[in-house]
């Protein structure tokens, strides 16, 4: 199967963007970051509905956990519950730059945020 983008380059074998399933899922966006007002220190283990590996747990100590733990509740979080039971709004806001999200997810709490957008976004990680 082959496909023509907006841009006229083709494809074979690749979906076009809409029809893939990162296009289509739903994800939950907080209607404040204020309401976020999740954990900010300890060991955090996560729901399975949210993480399924074999040791969901996270320590908002490490740096790289929090990453980690902000990265999969924004992706697959299924309610706002969910969001507002793991997720601070000052550590999202400290953290964005440095979640790596797909550009749909990113760009619907940009939106939603535009408080966001006036952080700079670090590349090359």
């Amino acid at each position: 199967m082959s496909w023509k983008d907006g841009a006229g380059m083709t494809g074979a074998n690749v979906a076009p963007v809409g029809s893939r399933y990162q296009d289509q899922r739903h994800f939950v966006v907080s209607a404040t970051l204020d309401e976020l007002r999740g954990p900010t220190s300890g060991m955090v283990v996560l729901d399975g509905h949210l993480d399924w590996s074999p040791d969901p747990s996270y320590d908002l100590g490490d740096p790289g956990d929090v990453r980690l733990m902000y990265q999969i509740v924004l992706r697959e979080a299924s309610s706002a519950q969910d969001l507002h039971r793991f997720l601070d709004g000052a550590t999202l806001k400290r953290i964005w730059p440095t979640l790596r999200l797909i550009d749909r997810l990113r760009s619907l709490w940009e939106t939603n945020h535009p408080e966001l957008l006036s952080i700079p976004r670090q590349t090359g990680r």
